[in-house]
């Protein structure tokens, strides 16, 4: 389903004198107007402090003619063919392995021209598989089995108007028929079309191409023209042609690639050392990558532009949207002392993340915070997160920032919070952003993406990182980069939960994408399959950092060990807190039990809980000040990773025991400095009680010191 308004920027992270270009679909009669806005709270919750979005329509304003742009999911590969002679015969060829065979017709190999039917198509059908060719056909009437590897192949001769078609199994399967070939006859046989050769799709009248396959094809070939070998150019979006033609293609939505083939046999599971054995890509009807709409207008970021989270608000007649990017100081330089990581690729990992949940009262609860409108479950179309499953049940493995990503919105709402906003990922942020506005803490902004193709140097000049609420999703640079920084001087506070866990992977031929394996261990939605544990992108070994003996606890001092539902409960302090040398991060908090209050769950420890484990490479100076308390077990469960025995029985800890967030403080060389607190609701407690509490005193006390700001606790003192 289309959105109404709804739009996305070629770039998230500008400098002050880039260009961004905003692409944008507006299905209303009039123009649609957009204009700059800083974006400092985006919590929609009625019993909070007021949504911020501070109007900006002086450095840009305009209006623009509205035009609707469509999505068009569904991967598959495109080989110009321009200078190819016309086809006499044909003889096509290709290892399929379909997952979804009793859908309706999905094409292997085409070259068709859509508006006259001219051409051939080799397609899977739920009856089997079918050669078309103008206005005859042929099929073999044999069903193929789901996930089973087949050679399928088709002829076709206009001088005798012979077809031919067929599929045999590479293993048989007892008492199935699913082997043979079809013959038939026709007269005026039109093989020849000038348009592009497909794989995995056929040309269509109104979108790039249709009948997209769902699975792996590997080896496709047609006599005399092409064949190509998806083992090779496996980072990339480009396909090779071995044949004397040089017929290279292009990918298209961005299909799977590093899967195993059909000669694959389980004795070697990197594919960087047997990349024959990888040779198939599988292909998805609702893959996409870059949507490729025209660009609307350019907006230049002007010289003066502090740092900071923007967003470009939309809006015509009464349909509205804000498109978040962010603006780095300028380069090579800082404004600020205070550094605030955004973290992108957790969010372009969770975008559109589909969770099935949008019901009629939580259509009611958006409609009446005037949150933002759209939702995954309505508009699939625009592509799928990384923890929804593709149609054919396989994970989605890549996740695109060049299209409308409608979780990266500043008011978008993941849960129907009982009793709280249910705010994740960039609006959760915010909660971070507006007590930052709101202590009057002035703070550069870079991203994830930034760090990463920059290192440690970016965050070299600031006194203090800061992180959000989730910053899960990382690259090797980005965790050297911190892991020097605090080695260096630098003070990491860390204000969320389940962060530096999975590994994500880029490459620079695949732009906008990020891709991840969920191998092995890990709360996940799904699981990579055996021999599929490697990325396509940089032929890395996927899944948990912990499992490249990189756990979070090495960086931060904590890593993750619980998850419950979206709940959160209080800190208590320790003994710890209390001495000479940790006692100023509690200065003018008053309770010994704080943090059961907030807009993340209610609480300020929950949902996603990180814990002190020397085991895992917490350091032997890291002191626990503060721990969390009242985590019912119906709520919670201690994650897969630390569920063996030898857990409870070495360190003497029941699993309940390891249900906590530690609050944790570490000294680090050269006057450097780690703080975490372990949990994802941590931030949603700081707007509590217009940000004067003891959440929000704590947090200020760190920040304050670990940045050397010297600044006073801006809320006077109570009777």
């Amino acid at each position: 389903m289309t959105a109404s308004l709804i739009g996305y920027a070629d770039r998230i992270s500008v400098c002050p004198g880039d260009a961004i270009a905003f692409k944008i679909s507006s299905a209303g009669a009039e123009k649609f107007n957009a204009r700059l806005v800083r974006l400092v709270r985006g919590d929609p919750h009625p019993d909070g402090p007021p949504r911020q979005h501070e109007d900006l329509s002086v450095r840009f304003s305009g209006d623009f003619p509205s035009r609707v742009q469509h999505a068009h999911p569904g991967s598959y590969a495109r080989i110009e063919a321009p200078t190819l002679k016309p086809f006499t015969s044909l003889s096509v060829e290709a290892l399929i392995w379909p997952t979804l065979p009793a859908d309706g017709p999905q094409a292997v190999i085409s070259r068709r021209d859509p508006q006259s039917g001219a051409g051939f198509t080799l397609a899977l059908t739920p009856n089997g598989m079918t050669l078309e060719t103008g206005g005859a056909s042929v099929g073999t009437g044999k069903k193929l089995r789901a996930r089973t590897w087949y050679r399928v192949w088709a002829s076709a001769d206009p001088a005798t108007g012979v077809l031919r078609v067929g599929q045999q199994p590479l293993k048989r399967a007892h008492a199935v028929d699913d082997e043979g070939e079809a013959t038939a006859t026709a007269a005026g046989l039109k093989l020849d079309a000038a348009r592009p050769i497909l794989i995995a799709a056929e040309e269509a009248r109104d979108r790039p191409a249709h009948r997209c396959f769902n699975g792996k094809i590997e080896a496709p070939a047609i006599a005399g023209v092409g064949a190509w070998d998806f083992s090779r150019r496996m980072d990339s979006m480009e396909i090779e042609d071995t044949g004397p033609n040089g017929l290279h293609g292009r990918l298209v939505n961005l299909p799977t690639r590093a899967m195993k083939g059909a000669a694959w046999t389980g004795r070697e599971r990197e594919w960087t050392k047997a990349p024959h054995h990888y040779a198939a890509i599988h292909f998805h009807d609702d893959d996409l990558h870059d949507c490729g709409w025209a660009d609307d207008f350019i907006f230049t970021v002007p010289r003066d532009l502090k740092s900071g989270v923007y967003g470009m608000a939309l809006s015509c007649g009464a349909h509205r949207d804000v498109i978040p990017f962010f603006v780095r100081p300028p380069r090579g330089t800082t404004t600020a002392k205070v550094c605030y990581l955004a973290a992108t690729f957790t969010y372009q990992v969770y975008s559109n993340f589909s969770r099935g949940a949008f019901d009629d009262a939580f259509r009611k609860r958006v409609a009446q915070w005037q949150a933002f409108p759209n939702n995954p479950d309505e508009h699939k179309d625009y592509g799928l997160s990384t923890y929804n499953h593709h149609r054919d049940g396989s994970g989605v493995a890549y996740s695109s920032r060049l299209r409308p990503l409608l979780t990266w919105r500043p008011d978008f709402l993941s849960f129907n919070d009982p009793i709280g906003s249910g705010l994740r990922h960039l609006p959760a942020d915010t909660h971070l952003t507006g007590w930052l506005d709101r202590m009057g803490i002035d703070f550069d902004v870079v991203t994830d993406h930034d760090l990463d193709e920059e290192g440690p140097s970016l965050l070299a000049p600031y006194k203090t990182v800061l992180t959000g609420s989730h910053p899960e999703y990382h690259t090797q640079g980005t965790l050297d980069a911190l892991q020097t920084y605090t080695e260096t001087g630098g003070r990491l506070v860390y204000l969320g939960g389940n962060g530096f866990y999975w590994r994500v992977a880029r490459s620079k031929k695949v732009p906008g994408a990020i891709e991840v394996r969920r191998t092995e261990g890990g709360i996940r939605t799904w699981a990579a399959e055996p021999g599929e544990y490697y990325h396509a992108f940089d032929g890395a070994y996927g899944g948990l950092w912990r499992r490249s003996d990189r756990p979070p606890n090495l960086l931060c001092g904590i890593g993750f060990s619980s998850q419950g539902t979206f709940v959160g409960d209080s800190y208590r302090r320790t003994a710890a807190s209390r001495d000479n040398r940790h006692a100023w991060i509690f200065d003018g908090v008053k309770d010994e039990l704080f943090g059961g209050f907030g807009f993340s769950g209610g609480g300020a420890a929950g949902f996603e809980l990180d814990r002190l484990d020397h085991r895992l490479g917490s350091p032997l100076n890291a002191v626990v000040v503060a721990s969390s308390e009242g985590h019912d077990r119906k709520n919670f469960v201690v994650v897969h990773e630390e569920r063996l025995g030898f857990v409870t029985t070495i360190t003497g800890e029941t699993l309940e025991q390891l249900i906590r967030a530690d609050m944790t403080y570490i000294e680090k060389p050269a006057n450097g400095a780690v703080f975490s607190v372990g949990s994802i609701t941590y931030c949603g407690s700081l707007p509590h009680n217009g940000f004067d509490n003891d959440v929000s005193r704590l947090t200020f006390n760190v920040v304050n010191r670990f940045g050397e700001l010297g600044l006073s606790w801006p809320f006077p003192p109570t009777a």
